[in-house]
Protein backbone atom coordinates (compact mmCIF):
# COMPACT_ATOMS: atom_id res chain seq x y z
CA UNK A 1 0.00 0.00 0.00
CA UNK A 2 1.55 3.75 -1.04
CA UNK A 3 2.56 6.01 1.66
CA UNK A 4 1.21 9.48 1.98
CA UNK A 5 2.71 12.06 3.58
CA UNK A 6 1.10 15.28 5.38
CA UNK A 7 1.99 17.94 8.36
CA UNK A 8 -0.20 17.89 11.07
CA UNK A 9 0.64 20.32 13.89
CA UNK A 10 3.60 21.47 12.10
CA UNK A 11 5.03 17.44 12.32
CA UNK A 12 5.63 16.03 9.28
CA UNK A 13 4.23 12.31 9.20
CA UNK A 14 3.33 9.45 6.94
CA UNK A 15 0.28 7.38 6.84
CA UNK A 16 -0.96 4.97 4.57
CA UNK A 17 -3.46 6.13 1.71
CA UNK A 18 -6.85 5.07 2.20
CA UNK A 19 -6.55 6.00 5.88
CA UNK A 20 -8.76 8.80 7.39
CA UNK A 21 -6.75 11.74 9.10
CA UNK A 22 -8.30 10.38 12.49
CA UNK A 23 -6.22 6.88 11.83
CA UNK A 24 -2.90 9.31 10.84
CA UNK A 25 -3.90 11.37 13.81
CA UNK A 26 -4.30 8.81 16.47
CA UNK A 27 -1.19 6.20 15.27
CA UNK A 28 1.16 9.53 16.00
CA UNK A 29 0.00 9.40 18.84
CA UNK A 30 -1.95 12.88 19.23
CA UNK A 31 -5.43 13.06 21.20
CA UNK A 32 -8.53 13.64 18.85
CA UNK A 33 -12.22 13.64 20.65
CA UNK A 34 -14.44 11.71 19.03
CA UNK A 35 -18.50 10.19 20.22
CA UNK A 36 -19.77 8.34 17.13
CA UNK A 37 -16.66 6.80 15.62
CA UNK A 38 -16.16 4.17 16.91
CA UNK A 39 -13.11 1.36 15.17
CA UNK A 40 -14.99 -1.36 13.43
CA UNK A 41 -17.96 0.72 12.16
CA UNK A 42 -18.50 2.53 9.16
CA UNK A 43 -18.01 6.81 9.67
CA UNK A 44 -21.08 9.00 10.45
CA UNK A 45 -19.63 11.73 10.30
CA UNK A 46 -22.21 13.54 13.45
CA UNK A 47 -20.35 14.25 16.35
CA UNK A 48 -18.27 16.78 14.56
CA UNK A 49 -15.92 16.23 17.52
CA UNK A 50 -12.56 15.43 15.21
CA UNK A 51 -13.16 18.74 13.15
CA UNK A 52 -9.61 19.77 12.26
CA UNK A 53 -9.01 22.97 10.23
CA UNK A 54 -6.62 22.09 6.70
CA UNK A 55 -4.92 24.62 4.82
CA UNK A 56 -6.86 25.77 1.67
CA UNK A 57 -10.62 24.44 3.22
CA UNK A 58 -12.42 27.35 3.87
CA UNK A 59 -14.28 25.48 7.07
CA UNK A 60 -13.05 22.67 9.57
CA UNK A 61 -13.71 19.17 8.45
CA UNK A 62 -14.70 16.02 10.83
CA UNK A 63 -11.42 14.05 10.48
CA UNK A 64 -12.96 11.09 10.48
CA UNK A 65 -14.33 11.05 7.20
CA UNK A 66 -12.17 12.65 5.59
CA UNK A 67 -9.51 10.96 3.51
CA UNK A 68 -5.67 11.73 4.25
CA UNK A 69 -3.68 12.89 1.01
CA UNK A 70 -0.29 13.54 -0.16
CA UNK A 71 0.96 16.91 1.03
CA UNK A 72 -2.15 18.08 3.48
CA UNK A 73 -1.43 20.30 5.85
CA UNK A 74 -3.70 19.88 9.19
CA UNK A 75 -4.38 21.80 12.37
CA UNK A 76 -5.84 19.91 15.39
CA UNK A 77 -6.10 21.94 18.34
CA UNK A 78 -6.08 25.49 17.62
CA UNK A 79 -7.86 28.26 20.11
CA UNK A 80 -11.25 28.15 17.04
CA UNK A 81 -11.29 24.12 17.24
CA UNK A 82 -11.02 24.12 21.09
CA UNK A 83 -13.67 26.76 21.51
CA UNK A 84 -15.84 24.74 18.72
CA UNK A 85 -15.74 21.32 20.80
CA UNK A 86 -16.21 22.68 24.15
CA UNK A 87 -20.10 24.39 21.79
CA UNK A 88 -20.85 21.07 20.38
CA UNK A 89 -20.21 19.04 23.86
CA UNK A 90 -22.40 22.05 25.78
CA UNK A 91 -25.21 21.90 23.20
CA UNK A 92 -25.57 17.85 24.10
CA UNK A 93 -25.74 18.56 27.32
CA UNK A 94 -28.66 21.31 26.72
CA UNK A 95 -30.74 19.36 23.78
CA UNK A 96 -31.33 16.48 26.25
CA UNK A 97 -31.68 16.11 30.29
CA UNK A 98 -28.45 14.39 31.17
CA UNK A 99 -28.44 13.91 35.08
CA UNK A 100 -25.04 12.49 35.72
CA UNK A 101 -25.44 12.59 39.12
CA UNK A 102 -28.14 9.32 39.05
CA UNK A 103 -26.73 8.06 35.77
CA UNK A 104 -25.60 3.78 35.25
CA UNK A 105 -23.08 5.41 33.74
CA UNK A 106 -22.12 8.53 35.76
CA UNK A 107 -18.27 8.18 35.63
CA UNK A 108 -17.87 5.31 32.51
CA UNK A 109 -19.72 8.06 30.15
CA UNK A 110 -17.30 8.89 26.64
CA UNK A 111 -19.60 12.27 26.86
CA UNK A 112 -18.66 12.79 30.63
CA UNK A 113 -14.94 11.90 29.59
CA UNK A 114 -14.59 14.01 26.48
CA UNK A 115 -16.61 17.61 28.32
CA UNK A 116 -13.82 16.98 31.54
CA UNK A 117 -10.95 17.09 28.76
CA UNK A 118 -12.03 20.03 27.01
CA UNK A 119 -13.13 21.97 30.45
CA UNK A 120 -16.74 22.20 30.23
CA UNK A 121 -18.16 22.72 33.43
CA UNK A 122 -21.04 24.49 32.54
CA UNK A 123 -23.52 24.79 29.52
CA UNK A 124 -24.37 28.68 28.55
CA UNK A 125 -27.19 27.92 26.59
CA UNK A 126 -30.20 27.33 27.27
CA UNK A 127 -32.01 23.60 27.82
CA UNK A 128 -34.57 22.22 25.64
CA UNK A 129 -35.64 19.61 28.70
CA UNK A 130 -37.76 17.49 26.29
CA UNK A 131 -39.81 15.48 27.82
CA UNK A 132 -38.44 12.06 27.12
CA UNK A 133 -39.45 8.41 27.72
CA UNK A 134 -37.80 5.28 28.96
CA UNK A 135 -38.40 1.69 26.94
CA UNK A 136 -37.82 -0.81 29.82
CA UNK A 137 -39.81 -3.37 27.90
CA UNK A 138 -36.97 -5.96 27.10
CA UNK A 139 -36.29 -8.29 29.32
CA UNK A 140 -32.24 -7.78 30.09
CA UNK A 141 -32.13 -4.17 28.48
CA UNK A 142 -33.48 -0.75 28.69
CA UNK A 143 -32.96 2.59 27.03
CA UNK A 144 -33.13 5.62 28.10
CA UNK A 145 -34.10 8.24 25.44
CA UNK A 146 -32.78 11.49 28.17
CA UNK A 147 -29.73 10.78 27.37
CA UNK A 148 -28.93 9.48 24.17
CA UNK A 149 -26.69 11.62 21.68
CA UNK A 150 -27.87 10.15 18.30
CA UNK A 151 -24.42 9.20 17.46
CA UNK A 152 -26.26 5.86 15.89
CA UNK A 153 -23.57 3.95 16.95
CA UNK A 154 -26.11 1.38 17.73
CA UNK A 155 -28.38 1.57 14.55
CA UNK A 156 -24.88 0.47 12.95
CA UNK A 157 -23.56 -1.99 15.04
CA UNK A 158 -26.61 -3.77 15.14
CA UNK A 159 -27.13 -2.87 11.19
CA UNK A 160 -22.77 -3.73 10.13
CA UNK A 161 -22.11 -6.51 12.90
CA UNK A 162 -25.26 -8.39 13.83
CA UNK A 163 -26.99 -7.95 10.58
CA UNK A 164 -30.50 -7.04 11.81
CA UNK A 165 -31.17 -3.45 11.56
CA UNK A 166 -33.07 -3.49 14.50
CA UNK A 167 -32.26 -0.03 15.54
CA UNK A 168 -33.25 2.90 13.20
CA UNK A 169 -34.07 6.79 13.87
CA UNK A 170 -37.05 8.60 13.68
CA UNK A 171 -38.42 12.25 12.87
CA UNK A 172 -35.13 14.97 12.12
CA UNK A 173 -33.55 17.49 14.32
CA UNK A 174 -34.47 17.91 17.94
CA UNK A 175 -37.32 15.57 17.26
CA UNK A 176 -35.36 12.58 16.11
CA UNK A 177 -35.42 9.44 18.32
CA UNK A 178 -33.64 6.28 18.15
CA UNK A 179 -36.28 3.69 17.41
CA UNK A 180 -36.56 -0.27 17.23
CA UNK A 181 -38.74 -2.15 14.61
CA UNK A 182 -40.69 1.23 13.36
CA UNK A 183 -41.49 2.33 16.12
CA UNK A 184 -42.71 -0.79 18.66
CA UNK A 185 -41.42 -1.24 21.99
CA UNK A 186 -37.78 -3.10 22.49
CA UNK A 187 -39.32 -6.13 24.18
CA UNK A 188 -42.02 -6.73 21.22
CA UNK A 189 -39.33 -6.52 18.67
CA UNK A 190 -38.90 -9.36 16.00
CA UNK A 191 -35.51 -8.52 14.70
CA UNK A 192 -33.87 -8.26 17.91
CA UNK A 193 -31.62 -10.84 18.99
CA UNK A 194 -30.47 -9.97 22.44
CA UNK A 195 -26.58 -9.82 21.75
CA UNK A 196 -26.47 -6.88 24.22
CA UNK A 197 -23.95 -5.26 21.06
CA UNK A 198 -26.07 -1.82 21.03
CA UNK A 199 -25.71 -1.40 24.67
CA UNK A 200 -21.99 -1.92 24.84
CA UNK A 201 -21.04 0.87 22.03
CA UNK A 202 -23.44 2.90 23.46
CA UNK A 203 -21.02 5.51 24.72
CA UNK A 204 -23.13 6.98 27.60
CA UNK A 205 -26.28 5.80 29.89
CA UNK A 206 -28.63 5.77 27.17
CA UNK A 207 -28.70 2.44 26.67
CA UNK A 208 -28.21 -0.24 29.87
CA UNK A 209 -28.27 -3.45 31.48
CA UNK A 210 -31.39 -3.55 33.50
CA UNK A 211 -30.67 -4.00 37.06
CA UNK A 212 -27.39 -1.88 36.64
CA UNK A 213 -27.41 0.85 39.91
CA UNK A 214 -25.63 4.57 39.45
CA UNK A 215 -22.25 4.03 37.97
CA UNK A 216 -22.25 0.29 37.92
CA UNK A 217 -22.85 0.28 34.01
CA UNK A 218 -19.17 -0.44 32.68
CA UNK A 219 -18.87 -0.72 28.62
CA UNK A 220 -16.86 -3.65 27.32
CA UNK A 221 -14.89 -0.99 24.97
CA UNK A 222 -13.02 -4.14 23.81
CA UNK A 223 -15.90 -6.29 22.59
CA UNK A 224 -16.34 -4.88 18.90
CA UNK A 225 -12.96 -5.67 17.72
CA UNK A 226 -12.86 -8.83 19.59
CA UNK A 227 -16.40 -9.77 17.43
CA UNK A 228 -14.85 -8.38 14.35
CA UNK A 229 -11.45 -10.29 14.31
CA UNK A 230 -12.68 -13.41 15.54
CA UNK A 231 -15.24 -12.97 12.65
CA UNK A 232 -12.53 -12.53 10.12
CA UNK A 233 -10.59 -15.47 11.16
CA UNK A 234 -13.44 -17.58 11.42
CA UNK A 235 -13.02 -18.14 14.57
CA UNK A 236 -16.51 -18.94 16.20
CA UNK A 237 -16.94 -21.79 14.14
CA UNK A 238 -14.22 -24.00 15.63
Amino acid sequence: MSVVTLTIDGELVSGRRGETLLQVIREHGLALPTLCHLEGLSERGGCRLCIVEVEGSPRPMPACSTAAREGMVVRTATDRLIRYRRMIVELLFAERNHYCAVCVSAGNCELQTVAATLGVDHVRYEYLSPRLTMDLSHERFGIDHNRCILCTRCVRVCDEVEGVHTWDVSCRGVRSRVIADLNHPWGRSETCTSCGKCVQVCPTGALFTKGAAVGEMVKDAGMLTRVIEGRDKKGWQE
